[in-house]
């Protein structure tokens, strides 16, 4: 259905989905290769609490996987908390997740960064399906059920929220937990203190493949763009500094992935005239932050002030100056040698290849379509999206809106499936500038956001 991914994403998918076993030699498909087939973390659960998490379920959805067959009711559980289908071996959680060769399923990148658009699953994507917490706290409850002891996550969620919705984690405040406890080398000190403050609050995941685009990760921009970075999330005590040296190559072949995937294409019409119409309009307004596209590309990668950009400011403020430090002067950073921003002054306006396939919008998935964004006044306060729907006419998630939370959100639980921009770190404000442009002129505009 979307005619352009990169070849080497098309191969690697392929190579997967065909059952071929061996290793790759170019570091592009490796990359890929070592995400789908390594575990670099415990394993979160087996395939038998897998397939014992719809005992969890509220009634209606723990009726219908009651009566359905095994491979149904996979299906389901998928679905239920946001996991990616992989083709070559539907009887597990997905792309998300590596088999550790012992029953255990580990998690692994693309838990994050494989997501959907219109029922089309595309590896670089994120994946703002997925319902982390919910997923966490039925593994934790499925195990004590079977008297099976619980995983890293199990313990942990318990203190440190995983995700306060659908499609967003706390990946910010993971970062600052796992690099407290090590030093600069990169040893581990489990009698450090405890980080002074956390501001827990969720993110959307950023498409991988502007990663090719930048010079610095972040939606703040703070972070080198080296493999050592990317590494970060496997930060558990028992990957000690030995460990991590030796899985650099292969994170250097993950980084080498990421930085060939290309963006889809929209698949559908577009009105030629209207979109060179926007293309003007938008390099009039737009392209100073968001650079220009085509054969004339360039890109800024500028940061805009919070104090012009006005979104959400808590993901800013969540990342301390000792965390950006522990980069900057550490093996991170390879001690200093690769820039660190110590205090960044707002957040990096991103590249915006694909953007008709990246919603939701803003660094925390607060604004569902285009068309909210181009319309601030009537961004929705509480929103929820159908699994595979796909909003053409205002380019983003198809979503129902409310003024406020609806009955129906009255548990934590339930709440989760519903985007509510009044929480920590979630506001949809901000970004006004379109707010100078004319209806027609933002009709052109989206039109031709639709061909990046």
């Amino acid at each position: 259905m979307f005619q352009r991914t990169s070849f080497s994403l098309f191969l690697t998918v392929m190579l997967a989905a065909s059952g071929v076993a061996s290793e790759p030699v170019a570091p592009v498909e490796r990359g890929y290769h070592w995400i789908r087939t390594r575990g670099y973390l415990p394993a979160d659960f087996d395939q038998q609490i897998f397939d014992q998490l719809w005992t969890s379920w509220p009634d209606e959805q723990r009726a219908a996987a009651k009566k359905s067959d095994l491979s149904t009711r996979r299906r389901l559980t998928r679905t239920f908390y946001g996991m990616m289908p992989n083709p070559k071996a539907l009887h597990g959680p997905g792309l998300g997740y590596v088999d550790d060769g012992r029953g255990g399923w580990v998690m692994n990148c693309l838990s994050c960064h494989a997501g959907k658009v219109a029922g089309q699953v595309i590896p670089g994507l994120g994946n703002t399906h997925l319902n982390l917490q919910t997923l966490v706290e039925d593994v934790r409850r499925t195990k004590l059920k079977l008297l099976k002891p619980l995983s890293h996550l199990g313990l942990v969620s318990a203190k440190l929220p995983l995700g306060v919705s659908r499609g967003t984690t706390n990946s910010v405040v993971f970062g600052i937990v796992l690099g407290n406890y090590r030093d600069a080398d990169m040893g581990v000190h489990l009698d450090a203190p405890a980080p002074a403050r956390l501001l827990h609050h969720g993110m959307d995941a950023p498409p991988l493949w502007n990663v090719r685009h930048k010079s610095q990760l972040y939606c703040d921009g703070f972070a080198p763009k080296n493999h050592r970075v990317l590494m970060q999330f496997m930060l558990l005590p028992t990957n000690g500094p030995d460990t991590l040296k030796n899985w650099e190559p292969a994170f250097q072949d993950i980084l080498a992935w990421i930085e060939s995937l290309e963006p889809p294409v929209y698949p559908w019409a577009i009105q030629r005239p209207r979109a060179q119409q926007g293309r003007v309009i938008f390099n009039q307004h737009c392209a100073r932050c968001h650079g220009t596209y085509g054969q004339a590309r360039r890109y800024p990668e500028r940061t805009v002030p919070l104090k012009t950009i006005g979104t959400d400011s808590l993901r800013l403020r969540a990342l301390t100056t000792r965390h950006r430090r522990w980069i900057k002067d550490g093996w991170m950073s390879r001690y200093g040698k690769d820039p660190t921003r110590i205090r960044p002054t707002g957040y990096v306006a991103p590249p915006l290849d694909g953007i008709w396939a990246t919603a939701p919008y803003f660094h925390n998935g607060s604004v569902p379509t285009l068309w909210h964004v181009l319309h601030p006044a009537q961004r929705p306060s509480v929103w929820s999206r159908s699994e595979n729907g796909y909003d053409r006419a205002r380019i983003g998630l198809d979503v129902q809106e409310f003024e406020s939370l609806p009955p129906e959100a009255e548990s934590p639980r339930t709440r989760r499936d519903f985007y509510d921009t009044s929480r920590p770190g979630s506001s949809a404000g901000g970004h006004l500038f379109p707010d100078t442009l004319t209806a027609e002129q933002k009709r052109a505009v989206l039109e031709y956001l639709k061909t990046l």
